[in-house]
């Protein structure tokens, strides 16, 4: 629920992201310098840049982890289903977070079996407690979100035993047993091989198919899923460019944003780039 009846808003027909010239700063360095990015809801999207281009600000700022710095003419405003001021709680019931921050948390040395770790986030919390009273829905929903990532046999298995990809795809389930409207996924195949990275990308390809509003966070082009229609290209705190695949990943606009000559080509469904 929003403390802010000026702010109230429709998620349902509201953008899922609407930012008006934001800037973060961290210590001394603007990280963020009026970023203006707007993705419409069931646009799925992938956000691309270099190694600090402000992409995982980006990220920490959707997730409420981060606030932009106040401004005195009203612009800086972080809007999300069309809403500035969010209780977290709620709004990760329509938005999704999987971060390798977040995996961290889950797959540290404290004991957590996988199962747990789905249902967990019904109750916003790293595992179950003994006030959390889990209902059968819970559970057959937490059943269901496994099965849609082809991860039910990881039930049983302790967090700190799972692969990097298998990892992943409890904490989406985790996700997704909420149905949000839209996954926040941030480098989503770090860590994984070449076989292992496809098989999760065919999983994510899935669920954009199925109505999941994907905002994928990354800088490997071979990662943008047919599915996604728009990508973001950030550079130095502020987008470079935005628009369609075929605007994009092209040798032009990547060259700009990397800093130096790009050749992109498109292969079939998939985009591949190399350093000319």
């Amino acid at each position: 629920m929003t403390t802010d009846n000026a702010v109230r808003a429709d998620p349902a027909s509201a953008p899922l992201l609407d930012i008006d010239k934001a800037s973060v700063m961290q210590g001394n360095r603007l990280i963020l310098d009026r970023l203006t990015l707007r993705v419409n809801a069931g646009q799925h999207t992938a956000i691309l840049g270099p190694n600090g281009s402000g992409k995982s600000t980006l990220v920490k700022l959707v997730a409420r982890q981060l606030y932009p710095l106040a401004r005195g003419d009203g612009r800086g405003q972080v809007r999300i289903f069309g809403r500035e001021r969010w209780n977290v709680s709620a709004l990760r019931g329509l938005l999704g977070i999987v971060s390798p921050a977040v995996q961290r948390d889950y797959t540290s040395d404290i004991p957590l079996e996988a199962f747990d770790a789905v249902i967990s986030g019904f109750f916003a919390a790293r595992g179950l407690g003994l006030d959390h009273r889990v209902t059968d829905g819970m559970r057959e929903r937490a059943r269901e979100a496994l099965e849609q990532l082809d991860a039910g046999h990881l039930a049983g298995r302790e967090m700190a035993s799972l692969s990097t990809g298998e990892a992943r795809r409890v904490l989406i389930a985790r996700a997704l047993v909420h149905r949000p409207r839209a996954l926040l996924l941030d480098e989503p195949c770090a860590g994984l091989d070449l076989a292992s990275r496809r098989r999760f990308l065919e999983s994510l390809r899935a669920l954009a198919r199925n109505g999941t509003t994907l905002l994928l966070v990354t800088h490997h082009i071979e990662e943008i899923l047919p599915e996604i229609d728009q990508v973001v290209l950030l550079r130095d705190g502020r987008v470079q460019h935005q628009g369609s695949k075929a605007d994009t990943l092209a040798d032009a606009a990547l060259s700009e944003t990397f800093g130096m000559p790009i050749h992109a080509q498109c292969r079939g469904e998939w985009y591949t780039a190399a350093v000319d």
